[in-house]
């Protein structure tokens, strides 16, 4: 039962991402940004972070705590390289999160701020690179679930 719950957990999460990585891409429009689009990015950016986290935690529990257990998964280079595109990704996402955060601040002391176009389509850039990436994931999760990887 234990493996059922954290793979439900896990699976909620990664899903979670993909939906606000969605959302962020979608707000990240010159034409669409707003004082009130700063603000949203700021709380998607929050959810992004706390889902980034949760699939961490849970997916360091299905390696120690699930079914399969380590002996499965740390042998297993397709399990290094999902681990190592989760890292590209979330590399990729500190620069938006930092200008996510500067945007917020720059709001504070301006209500009507909205960040200049030139830099909304490099962040849209990176977070393209971002989804693609991270596309990557769930076909490395079904290549370890059928044992390819593994010695």
């Amino acid at each position: 039962m234990t493996d059922l719950i954290l793979a439900i957990a896990h699976h909620l999460a990664v899903f979670g991402i993909a939906a606000v990585l969605a959302g962020e891409l979608a707000l990240m429009r010159p034409a669409a940004m707003s004082p009130h689009t700063v603000r949203l990015l700021g709380r998607f950016d929050a959810a992004y972070g706390v889902l980034a986290i949760a699939v961490l935690a849970i997916g360091f529990g299905r390696v120690w705590f699930g079914a399969k257990g380590p002996d499965f998964y740390l042998p297993n280079h397709v399990f290094w390289t999902k681990v190592a595109a989760f890292a590209v990704v979330g590399l990729l996402s500190i620069k938006p999160t930092l200008r996510i955060l500067a945007w917020q601040k720059a709001l504070k002391a301006d209500a009507a701020f909205v960040p200049p176009a030139d830099e909304i389509a490099a962040l849209r850039r990176r977070m393209l690179a971002e989804i693609h990436v991270f596309a990557l994931i769930p076909i490395l999760a079904a290549m370890m679930a059928r044992g390819i990887g593994l010695g």
